[in-house]
């Protein structure tokens, strides 16, 4: 406990979905790290930040509280205001960000119960964002287990179990088969979801898995020997299905395909445009071969300049031009508002000191070996192109 304070009483253990109540300030000090206030109320029902959940906000009266937090079982109300000693206050939570983080945090209990009793993996790892929620476990999930772990997690929610908060004492934990990432002294609180999961947390729960809503798991990626589970659940799963339904149907209709078939338009499409390339990169080898043609062995120096070129048929037209003049064979790409792209090749030059007088002019920046240089450049091609033939 903080020395000369009285440890605040948790209304938010008593009930998760309280969104007001009343308290007397017993402290306020000046948060002298991040500027404000710190204030203390003999209860409340803002949740501080702990258990990888963020501090509750809200207000105090009229006064905005920015953030909540626990200090030797005394628990803080950040704000930008004072507010003096004895007085009473009205607390009102911002519910709506609290229940927010309520059905993420009992999704990610199911979760994480469903991959402990399945596969034995432990949950070393949660954060509870603003936009997802990450769960690290110490062993990999194929993508068979995870669609199965979702299946799973959304059959707990329609069943609409009870979730229970207990307080076991010492010898009654004995028997208590609990998950817990770190050793915890004094009483510890379980939070129970029968059949799913029983785990140590200090974070308040909803108290129905009916409450959740969807769970959906976004993605399951290999993370330092395990893996990460990125998840969403309630409103931010439904948020993401109607932003993800709005991008089916904006790709269906462009490529005029039924929204359960845009996977196969898609890659029908990819295919398309694969054989468009390797045509355009054939039209190009017999351009630029036009133009190794027209090379003469009075030629010193040769500059061509495209909006759009494949970088390989550009070395590859450098490298035949190389073999025809005695200076500096160059390509340019790009356009004068979007700046330029550029490869260098010579077999007299060093180009390495020629591209830093080129760069130093034109605003650019590159390099390479004294045969072979690129980078990108600002300016007017015509400008660069005389540099590049003059020298």
């Amino acid at each position: 406990m903080e020395t000369g304070k009285k440890v605040t009483e948790k209304l938010y253990d008593k009930d998760s979905h309280r969104k007001e109540f009343e308290a007397v300030v017993t402290a306020c000090e000046e948060n002298e790290k991040k500027g404000g206030y710190r204030v203390v109320l003999d209860q409340t029902a803002f949740f501080p930040e702990g258990g990888g959940q963020f501090g509750d906000v809200g207000r105090l009266d009229e006064v905005e509280v920015t953030d909540t937090r626990e200090k030797g079982g005394v628990i803080y109300h950040e704000t930008k205001e004072a507010l003096e000693p004895g007085r009473k206050v009205k607390g009102k939570i911002d519910f709506a960000v609290r229940f927010d983080r309520m059905q993420q945090h009992s999704g990610e209990h199911i979760l994480s119960g469903l991959v402990h009793h399945l596969y034995g993996y432990d949950n070393v790892g949660f954060h509870l964002g603003a936009e997802a929620t990450t769960l690290d476990f110490n062993g990999e999930l194929s993508e068979e287990q995870v669609r199965d772990l979702e299946l799973r997690a959304n059959r707990a929610v329609c069943e609409n179990v009870s979730i229970q908060v207990l307080y076991p004492t010492k010898e009654q934990l004995k028997n208590v088969d609990y998950r817990s990432k770190i050793e915890i002294e004094g009483q510890i609180r379980i939070v129970s979801i029968p059949g799913y999961d029983i785990c140590a947390c200090c974070a308040p729960h909803v108290d129905r898995t009916g409450e959740i809503g969807l769970i959906k798991i976004i993605s399951c990626e290999r993370h330092r020997g395990g893996c990460r589970m990125t998840i969403l659940c309630g409103m931010r799963a439904l948020m993401d299905y109607q932003r993800k339904q709005q991008n089916v149907t904006e790709v269906s209709v462009a490529l005029s395909a039924r929204p359960e078939k845009i996977g196969e338009a898609v890659l029908h499409v990819k295919e398309q445009l694969g054989r468009t390339r390797e045509q355009l990169n054939r039209m190009q080898e017999l351009y630029l071969g036009q133009k190794l043609m027209q090379l003469t062995p009075e030629d010193r120096n040769v500059c061509i300049i495209e909006e759009e070129l494949d970088h390989i048929a550009a070395r590859n037209f450098i490298n035949s031009a190389m073999e025809m003049c005695e200076g500096i064979c160059g390509a340019l790409i790009g356009t004068d508002e979007g700046g330029y792209h550029y490869i260098l090749g010579s077999r007299t030059v060093d180009l390495r000191v020629f591209s830093k007088t080129l760069n130093e002019r034109f605003q650019g920046k590159g390099g390479g070996k004294p045969q072979m240089v690129q980078g990108s450049l600002t300016g007017a091609a015509e400008e660069i192109r005389k540099m590049i033939m003059e020298t």
